[in-house]
């Protein structure tokens, strides 16, 4: 297809200059629409379809200046090129201020035309590409807010998940308590006890998640107090000690993590100390360049001083586990002065 002419209003009050511009621009194939006075120019800019107006400055009654105030305040606003004589440079400043594109020097000789031609070319290809570039930044902010929202209704949508999951692993964790009391097997009841902690630990990072801006991390000091606190009340309120720096991690990594804590403070509860005796339990947690250290501590009577109190071993081989899937490497130190436990994992 052809393409349309590029259109042009060009405003001034000389009937002369307006036949020979008219005439210039159209032999090179522009579309010419005059008109001779200010408030004439702005009517039919106001029609709209123009790709660039010319506007003289000397006109009687209503100047260019005040001419192109009213053009800028148009809807569609065209290019605007300012024809001015030789000696009025302030006036063309004063123009450029007000919003013209480029101006022009009105002189008897064949320049003038050529300089108009080219400052009309100039300015509607420098209009052209600003409207590409708001228009792509329209579209980058379009994309960037639907993404935003995108990203919000997710967040929203990962909060009431947890918040449902954390309901029903809490609802599990009440029913196993509730079958704990009815069973009067001991090494059932601890099974089951061992299983409900196991459940809470797991619930309490969705707790946690479902309340947070960030659903990717957790922070694991909080998270791993709030959990130290749980396993206390579980057993009577002994006091466990807790110290911990604060360290980030993925929710995934977190949950593992909880479960092998759950486990070692278990553990210890049971076996670190002679029955009717309590010692002190302590939890730490810190941040070794590119890795974390988990360690639970007791002075008890270290590990396999009573082989009565080995247990069944699905617990150490929980950790075991675990600490594989979190990167991590489980030491046990064990001695007359108690036994100490630490995993540890990549931050990575």
């Amino acid at each position: 297809m052809t393409p349309l002419p590029r259109r042009i209003l060009y405003i001034d009050d000389e009937a002369g200059l307006r036949r020979l511009v008219q005439r210039d621009l159209e032999r090179h194939g522009y579309a010419v629409v005059t008109a001779a006075d200010g408030p004439a120019g702005v009517a039919l800019a106001a029609e709209g379809g123009f790709d660039a107006i010319c506007l003289d400055h000397y006109m009687p009654g209503q100047d260019g200046l005040d001419t192109l105030v009213a053009l800028r305040q148009l809807a569609e606003r065209p290019p605007i090129i300012y024809v001015t004589g030789s000696d009025e440079g302030r006036i063309a400043v004063a123009a450029l201020r007000a919003g013209a594109a480029d101006y022009v020097i009105k002189e008897a000789g064949g320049d003038f035309l050529l300089l108009l031609r080219s400052a009309i070319d100039s300015a509607i290809e420098r209009e052209a590409l600003r409207r590409a570039h708001d228009a792509a930044e329209a579209a980058v902010r379009e994309a960037r807010d639907r993404a935003e929202e995108l990203a919000n209704q997710r967040a929203m949508l990962l909060r009431e998940v947890n918040h449902r999951v954390s309901n029903s692993l809490q609802l599990i964790a009440s029913l196993t308590r509730l079958q704990e009391g009815a069973v009067q097997d001991p090494a059932a009841r601890d099974a089951l006890a061992a299983m409900r902690n196991r459940i809470a630990a797991v619930a309490q990072v969705h707790r946690r998640l479902y309340t947070s801006d960030d659903v990717r991390s957790v922070a694991l000091d909080d998270y791993l107090a709030g959990l130290v606190e749980e396993i206390a009340r579980s057993v009577g309120g002994r006091p466990i000690g807790f110290e911990a720096e604060p360290i980030e991690v993925p929710t995934d990594r977190a949950v593992s993590l909880g479960v092998i804590l759950t486990e070692l403070v278990t553990n210890a509860l049971k076996y670190a100390y002679p029955a009717g005796e309590e010692g002190p339990i302590t939890v730490r947690l810190e941040r070794q360049d590119d890795h974390g250290l988990l360690a639970v501590q007791d002075r008890g009577i270290g590990a396999g001083a009573k082989p009565s109190a080995t247990g069944t071993g699905l617990g150490r081989r929980i950790v075991d586990s675990l600490a594989q899937s979190v990167g991590g490497m489980v030491s046990l130190t064990a001695g007359p002065g108690g036994t100490a436990v630490s995993i540890r994992f990549s931050l990575a």
